[in-house]
């Protein structure tokens, strides 16, 4: 069992800057890699950043490469998103994912609402 915990949702501007963090618990062991999935209303959910827990290999959408990073810390069992230059398709409920060696294969957080806009 693993739980997560996101917190680090805001409404900014276009051009400003968040930093999410996901806090996990329970069978940490079991985590091979944590990501953050983001879902626009309307559209699906997709993958934003990954990175595994064993040696920090990073997965980064194209479309926020440049903007985003993805960091964690093992020792603190949390991964975090840096988001700068924002805009406004950046919206979106983010997710914060754990993908384990044990079923359900894969856990979710709650969520959390960012909101670019003027």
């Amino acid at each position: 069992q693993v739980q997560l915990v996101e917190s680090g949702g805001a409404s900014v501007q276009p051009g400003g800057s968040l930093r999410l963090s996901c806090a996990t618990s329970g069978v940490t062991s079991d985590v091979y890699q944590l990501g953050w999935y983001r879902q626009p209303p309307g559209r699906e959910r997709n993958l934003v950043a990954s990175i595994t827990t064993a040696d920090g290999t990073t997965n980064v959408a194209d479309s926020v490469k440049a903007r985003f990073t993805i960091s964690r810390d093992n020792a603190k069992n949390s991964v975090y998103l840096q988001m700068n230059s924002l805009k406004p398709e950046d919206t979106a409920v983010y997710y914060c994912n754990a993908k384990t060696f044990r079923q359900p294969w894969n856990y979710w957080g709650q969520g959390t609402q960012v909101t670019v806009s003027s």
